[in-house]
């Protein structure tokens, strides 16, 4: 396609001090005439070309055009790199190659060999970039989004005015306005399935500033657990909620307390200890592991396992 050879044209131009037209026709298997018609497109688009007749002459991106890396210091540009390894691990093409070229000057090619790996896919890896390559697709374009959603209350379809990606709490979200519960809304990447774009498009809301408090869409009515845990479960208490979530009792045991905002999720990670936690408060959960436990032996003595 014209538009993949004139992105490469340019990469080429970037990276090379000069380039004729004969290698360029002889390289993209097309005529020296189609050459010179892509780069006065190129010129169309405020990319300053230069070229030079006779012996040593050729094709060149002004020198001035190009970006210095001096104007990025090595931290600097590690920082750089490490966010856009995180971009290519969700995205559909390499954003790192494309911007270490367009860094590089002439043959100093520069490359990202920095000590941070950033990876921000999930083990549905090629489910998750479908979503965000079309969720991109439809807010650069302004077009309505369906998709059946999945959450404690059930399953329900739902079409909206997407507005913003958002990696946050370990998980992929996409902010927009639901036309079904007419307000804003959180969307969770992994709950939703079946998506498409649809035809119609809508008008960009302004969105109010209080909308974009994220917080505020986890901050519902808390419930607090209060739960005695051995120390072998220490690692786990500070990995999720820090070194000061707990107090070592008298015994050697470990005392947490936590305000959660779901009591589903507090439940499931409650139970996800088994039998190395006691529970203290809500009754509530006291309650439901009790009967639980009960569940599972009735079930595995019913299948006489």
């Amino acid at each position: 396609m014209k538009i993949d050879r004139l992105i490469s044209i340019i990469f080429i131009l970037l990276q090379k001090d000069k380039v004729t037209a004969p290698e360029l026709a002889k390289r993209f298997e097309v005529s020296r005439r189609t050459i010179n018609r892509d780069i006065a497109d190129i010129c169309k688009v405020g990319i300053p070309i230069v070229t030079t007749q006779g012996s040593g002459g050729g094709i060149s991106i002004l020198d001035s055009y190009k970006i210095d890396k001096a104007l990025f210091n090595k931290d600097e540009l590690q920082a750089i790199f490490s966010g856009l390894q995180g971009i290519d691990s969700i995205s559909k093409r390499s954003y790192l190659a494309n911007i270490a070229e367009k860094l590089s000057k002439k043959n100093n090619q520069i490359e990202s060999n920095g000590n941070i790996i950033i990876d921000l896919s999930s083990h549905d890896q090629k489910p998750l970039v479908q979503k965000i390559e079309l969720i991109k697709m439809a807010i650069q374009e302004s077009k309505y989004i369906s998709f059946l959603y999945y959450s404690e209350k059930g399953e329900s379809a739902r079409r909206i005015e997407p507005y913003y990606l958002i990696f946050r709490w370990s998980a992929w979200y996409v902010f927009g306005y639901c036309m079904e519960r007419k307000d804003y809304r959180l969307f969770k990447l992994n709950r939703l399935w079946n998506m498409n774009i649809q035809r119609e498009k809508f008008v960009p809301r302004k969105i109010p500033q209080k909308e974009l408090k994220l917080d505020d869409y986890f901050s519902t009515d808390t419930i607090h657990l209060k739960a005695i845990f051995p120390k072998s479960e220490k690692y786990r208490l500070i990995e999720e909620f820090g070194i000061d979530c707990y107090y070592v009792t008298d015994d050697g045991n470990l005392l947490f307390e936590w305000d959660f905002a779901s009591y589903s999720n507090m439940q499931s990670w409650v139970f996800s200890f088994g039998d190395k936690v006691i529970v203290l408060e809500p009754l509530k959960l006291y309650k439901d592991r009790k009967q639980q436990a009960e569940n599972i032996a009735k079930k595995e003595t019913e299948y006489d396992i």
